[in-house]
């Protein structure tokens, strides 16, 4: 019984079905396993636990992505074959137990154990979960796409705002010897955070699988003619299935563009608290306190959020090609900018890598809307999962290449500002290759294109089904978006706090 509730045809909406649900369904998961990017909130305290470099416990993040991106791969097709709610079901699991395997090599100073925990099982629960909602938001919104890639993908972004905060509270309550002004807390307190952060990320991802709906076969919003999309450039009516989309150049160079963008961020928000400490320090004394550096993760989160949403957004006005143009080329001033004269002030830095930030989330958001533009809405799920590998990659790349170079200049809590140039001038170069992938792209050709009768259009056929008029606020609505909602007010309200600390 269990198991069939999970199925794709128990989770097909009924009339009425009001498609505004899906989205705090989908910022449910996003939100839960966006807290991959607080890991620096608790980082120096690992590496104080296991007694290891910046490098090694860098790896357990490295290996949450890499999984993040094969399972995404390997999942994809499965994932649209059978429906949002058995995956996100699926990713709930992965992750909360992730957490739980964690927590015990912490606890038994076993770090294999949180490779194996955080880094393998945690990220098969990214993967899945990752992209779970995404293919579903599109399909109920064929109308803007980016909007709804932007709705479901901000919560990623968004979920280290909420869970930096809450960590450094939660280790506070589990270490009463927190030191607020290094950040390191004892083993054991990381361990009960880990097992803490488990039980209530499998309540919330779970409450939004329940939540999904998939809509009918022949459904479309009102109002909407799919004719118009012949209109836009880049932009196909006809489709390509996974397998075919991976022979086509197009596919590869996309998986540039985002490599190239996703090891250019990645590098930063792996390292956040640290680094903005590092680029005020004068001997052995910062002049941004842990507790500020923190809140830095959260601006940076705040940030990624909002880009994942706005740019996402706009892309649908400019299109996906020229957004893209924005967020590698302004990418490679802004990265400059920060290499060469970011140290100058806190509120300089905080700017250049927020904005930095910003593009990054962006770049994430509109990739699977670019892919529906250039390969169709056939399996465009199943093709955003192989696109991922790119994040995986990424993942091993972005991190090595930051604390490689950091490790080989000097000890965490000795390092400055100088110290970073290298490491990111490196970046420059990096999106300066993307940038050039991206003006490469082109249509995809026909020889790629699914015969029209294999083809599943059903938004196109002549009795499509119409989005009936919206029935006002049902509690249910009022419910998701409160669940959600909460923790990102939360989640804001603690940045902006630390953000006022940070450049006062």
């Amino acid at each position: 019984m269990t198991i069939a509730v999970l199925d794709r045809e128990r989770t097909i909406a009924g009339p009425g079905f009001n498609r505004w649900l899906i989205p705090p369904a989908a910022l449910a998961v996003h939100l839960c396993i966006g807290q991959a990017y607080a890991t620096s909130v608790y980082k120096t305290s690992l590496v104080k636990h296991f007694d290891s470099s910046l490098t090694a416990i860098g790896i357990i993040f490295s290996i949450a992505i890499v999984m993040l991106g094969v399972s995404a791969a390997v999942f994809g097709t499965w994932v649209d074959s059978g429906g949002p709610r058995r995956a996100m079901a699926t990713a709930a699991a992965c992750w909360a137990v992730g957490f739980w395997v964690g927590a015990l090599g912490i606890s038994t100073s076993q770090l294999w154990l949180v490779y194996l925990g955080y880094g393998f099982i945690g990220g098969i629960g990214l993967g899945i979960g990752y992209i779970s909602p995404v293919s579903t938001l599109i399909k109920w919104f064929p109308d803007r796409p980016g909007l709804a890639t932007g709705m479901a993908i901000m919560g990623f972004g968004g979920g280290a705002m909420i869970a930096s905060p809450l960590s450094s509270k939660l280790l506070g309550v589990f270490d009463p010897n927190y030191d607020t002004a290094t950040a390191v807390a004892s083993g054991a307190a990381v361990s009960k955070l880990f097992v803490t952060l488990g039980i209530v990320y499998l309540i919330v991802m779970m409450f939004g699988a329940w939540l999904v709906r998939v809509p009918p076969e022949g459904w479309r919003p009102k109002g909407f003619d799919p004719a118009t999309v012949e209109e836009k450039k880049l932009v196909t009516t006809a489709n390509v299935s996974a397998s075919n989309a991976v022979r086509t150049p197009q596919f590869w160079l996309l998986w540039t563009v985002l490599f190239c963008n996703v090891t250019a961020g990645i590098g930063i928000l792996e390292q956040a608290a640290p680094m903005i400490q590092d680029f005020f320090r004068e001997g052995d004394k910062s002049s941004v306190a842990a507790a500020a550096a923190a809140g830095f993760v959260g601006v940076l989160s705040l940030c990624n959020m909002l880009g994942r949403f706005i740019w996402s957004s706009t892309s649908d006005i400019v299109g996906r090609k020229t957004i893209y143009i924005v967020y590698l080329g302004l990418g490679v001033l802004l990265y400059l900018t920060l290499a060469l004269g970011g140290g100058g002030t806190v509120a300089l830095f905080v700017i250049l890598a927020g904005v930095i930030i910003s593009f990054y989330g962006g770049g994430f958001a509109t990739v699977p809307a670019y892919l529906r533009d250039l390969f169709g809405p056939f399996q465009v799920g199943a093709i955003h999962g192989r696109l991922l590998t790119a994040w995986s990659a990424a993942g091993v790349a972005g991190p090595l290449i930051i604390n490689g170079f950091l490790d080989a200049q000097g000890k965490p809590g000795k390092l400055t500002a100088p110290d970073y140039r290298t490491a990111l001038l490196t970046m420059v170069g990096v999106l300066v290759v993307g940038f050039v992938a991206n003006l490469l792209i082109r249509p995809v050709d026909d020889r790629f294109h699914e015969p029209e009768h294999a083809e599943s259009q059903p938004q196109e056929t002549a009795d499509a089904t119409v989005e009936e008029q919206p029935q006002g606020t049902s509690p249910l609505l009022v419910l998701a978006w409160i669940v959600v909602g909460i923790p990102l007010a939360y989640g804001v309200y603690e940045t902006l706090v630390k953000a006022i600390d940070l450049v006062g």
